[in-house]
């Protein structure tokens, strides 16, 4: 959670607590993946969608990281009343905002990292 305090540490180092708090926020095991399948959608998709998008993520942790990105304001959750009751999930306007920044760090290690990118990952899409 963002507070104006900052710590002793962070004040000699710079290290803005925003700044810190986002990059954990975004940089939690699978969130990327997930981001990027809710920027890539055109429409509010099921967790069975997300999770089909991203093969090696549990449900149990897809749920957790649904339920973080929800609770921080960056996904929206809707159910609706018809039987079953469908949940849809998209990205708000301050999740959808992200765009810009997570291409950038695409473009960060496709030029850094992409040696150690696996085949199996599209080089323009950022992931997590």
């Amino acid at each position: 959670m963002a507070t104006d305090q900052t710590t002793p540490a962070q004040a000699r180092s710079g290290c803005c607590p925003y700044y810190h708090d986002a990059i954990e926020l975004i940089g939690r095991r699978w969130t990327g993946a997930i981001l990027a399948v809710l920027m890539d959608a055109d429409r509010p998709l099921r967790f069975s969608e997300i999770a089909a998008s991203v093969p090696q993520l549990s449900d149990r942790l897809l749920s957790e990281r649904v339920k973080e990105l929800e609770a921080r304001g960056l996904l929206a959750r809707e159910a609706t009343v018809e039987a079953p009751v469908r949940v849809d999930y998209a990205l708000t306007p301050m999740g959808r905002s992200l765009a810009p920044a997570l291409a950038e760090l695409a473009t960060w290690a496709r030029r850094w990292l992409g040696d150690s990118c696996t085949a199996t990952q599209d080089p323009d899409r950022p992931s997590g």
